[in-house]
């Protein structure tokens, strides 16, 4: 089933061109010069329900705008959004009714106000009945470590305790859809590892559509199957993480745990140059570098496998951190899409 559906949306600012000094503030009040801002330029997607996708760009990609206009913060200048059957502009309300939203550091509690007084307000506001909101505060409390903050104002609370909060109330009225913005930006190793399991067990058990956009592509990968690349107000990439691995992660490397090396292991490795580097090697390690589309792992093992006895291994590829930094710095994104 399809929650969102998007076609050839775009959107388009008016921004006025300033000049400087006296007489360039005289002329900006009585002959202003404007320009348009391109920010979207003809998006299309769809997303299921129940599907958890990362939608990533860098700074000033349109990003930020897509998501506006799918809450329905924005009207589009053109295009459409469909979100579970209803445009989010015109029918903002019941728009909202299934939505959830984290936005980086603002907050949508109460800012004097202990963090249950916040919950139970969010209650009325979507008329969430009583017994499950008890449910599901006992359950994110217990997952999140809550039970000690509820009483606290949220003025009190430290970065980590007051994003804990935060990711409890977007999911406490059983949104269909939530939007995550930055969900992790500023906190520790820990507690990011624990809002990232909170988010999948959420999303498996109660089937929660989730759309992530953050600079922290280790979220992205740790959470999300699919991933939409957004760069110059365009799509230019939709699909797997998997398959953009595939793509443009080229190379990887093995590390081969030795017990014993047998007689000919130097000369295979040298007959073979031209699909394997050796990156070290000693009497118990090997590690080597392979180029993933002309061998596969299987490969390397059935070359290396006969001439030395193999304790264990492991292997190692590049992020998709690592990936997309790359394929932004070999300037790969032009507006089109990738092939």
């Amino acid at each position: 089933m399809t929650i969102i559906e998007v076609k050839n949306l775009k959107k388009e600012y008016k921004v006025n061109i300033k000049k400087e000094g006296l007489s360039g503030a005289i002329l900006n009040v009585f002959k202003p010069k404007y320009e348009m801002k391109h920010a979207v330029k003809g998006v299309d997607f769809k997303i299921s329900q129940g599907e958890m996708v990362g939608y990533i760009g860098a700074n000033g990609a349109g990003k930020s705008t897509t998501i506006k206009m799918l809450t329905g913060i924005l009207m589009p200048t053109s295009g459409s959004v469909i979100i579970d059957g209803l445009d989010p502009f015109k029918n903002r309300i019941q728009n909202n009714m299934k939505i959830g939203a984290v936005f980086g550091q603002r907050t949508q509690m109460w800012w004097d106000l202990p963090v249950i007084e916040s919950y139970k307000l969010i209650q009325k506001i979507y008329e969430v009945p009583e017994e499950r909101f008890q449910d599901n505060l006992k359950f994110y409390s217990d997952y999140l470590d809550l039970h000690d903050l509820l009483e606290i104002p949220v003025r009190q609370l430290s970065l980590g305790q007051k994003m804990r909060c935060e990711i409890a109330a977007a999911f406490i009225h059983d949104p269909k859809l939530v939007f995550l913005d930055e969900p992790t930006i500023g906190l520790d190793f820990m507690v990011k590892e624990k809002i990232r399991e909170f988010i999948k067990i959420l999303n498996k058990e109660k089937n929660i559509t989730v759309i992530l956009t953050t600079h922290d592509l280790q979220d992205i990968e740790e959470i999300c199957e699919r991933i939409i690349i957004i760069d110059n107000g365009m799509i230019v990439y939709d699909g797997s993480l998997e398959e953009i691995k595939s793509k443009f992660c080229e190379f990887a490397i093995v590390d081969f745990m030795i017990k014993t090396i047998n007689i000919g292991l130097d000369e295979v490795l040298e007959a073979h140059s031209d699909k394997l580097t050796v990156l070290s090697k000693d009497p118990h390690n090997l590690s080597i570098k392979f180029n993933r589309n002309i061998i596969t792992v299987a490969g390397v093992i059935s070359i290396i496998a006969p001439f030395c006895n193999i304790a264990d291994l492991s292997i190692k590829e590049d992020s998709i951190d690592t990936i997309i930094k790359d394929l932004y710095e070999k300037k790969l994104f032009t507006g089109a899409p990738l092939n």
